[in-house]
């Protein structure tokens, strides 16, 4: 009978133990972050906001040599096809300004041409040879052969040196507008800065105080 009992408290025991094990654990609290978790095959796409401002400006390869055609073609218009609307009056202001002082001094070399060519031919009647209209017969003329020559020649001169100018001024507009052309393919952000800031420094063997100024490049 002993022997019964002590079966039946061990049967007892086990299976109170066998019910303790079955029962379902407890599951601890898991804090999560704000940061949602990112599933399996799922695309996360994420957004720079410097790389969207980069990609913005849109590179033209073509418009260089564009810009540089159309201000071949009139002078200004590539300046306009830059939307650089300040340059045009500067470009004609330059162009215009040596084609005027060229024509000026073209016509002034050949009033002084066709004369001398007639005072070697042996006519007075030029407009050099009585300039105020006051001359008694036998006086000189107001300008000699010689001063002919001479302003022939120095009008000359100065009618090439402002055809080199103007030349230059043209080949100038086409060069600017490839150039501004060209600068506005490059990128340029509010990230890239230059500053200046100035500096101090203590010399260790002088004790002296140095200043001076730093250049400072943020990108």
């Amino acid at each position: 009978m002993r022997s019964k009992l002590s079966l039946l408290t061990f049967l007892l025991i086990v299976s109170g133990f066998c019910y303790a094990q079955e029962e379902e654990p407890t599951v601890p609290t898991v804090v999560t972050d704000s940061v949602p978790k990112i599933r399996e095959n799922e695309v996360v796409v994420i957004n720079d906001s410097v790389a969207l401002k980069k990609t913005e400006r849109e590179f033209k390869p073509l418009a260089p040599s564009k810009a540089a055609f159309y201000s071949a073609l009139v002078p200004g218009l590539g300046q306009v096809y830059n939307k650089k609307y300040w340059k045009v009056p500067l470009v004609y202001g330059a162009i215009g300004g040596s084609i005027y002082a060229y024509t000026w001094n073209n016509d002034n070399y050949q009033s002084f041409r066709t004369a001398f060519k007639r005072r070697l031919a042996g006519f007075t009647d030029d407009e050099y040879y009585d300039i105020n209209n006051d001359n008694l017969p036998g006086d000189p003329p107001d300008l000699d052969q010689d001063d002919l020559e001479y302003q022939q020649e120095r009008f000359q001169s100065d009618r090439d040196l402002w055809l080199v100018v103007a030349i230059g001024m043209y080949a100038l507009n086409i060069v600017d507008a490839n150039v501004d052309a060209h600068l506005k393919q490059f990128n340029i952000d509010d990230d890239l800065s230059i500053d200046f800031e100035p500096y101090f420094d203590l010399n260790q063997v002088t004790n002296s105080p140095n200043y001076g100024m730093a250049l400072i490049i943020k990108f």
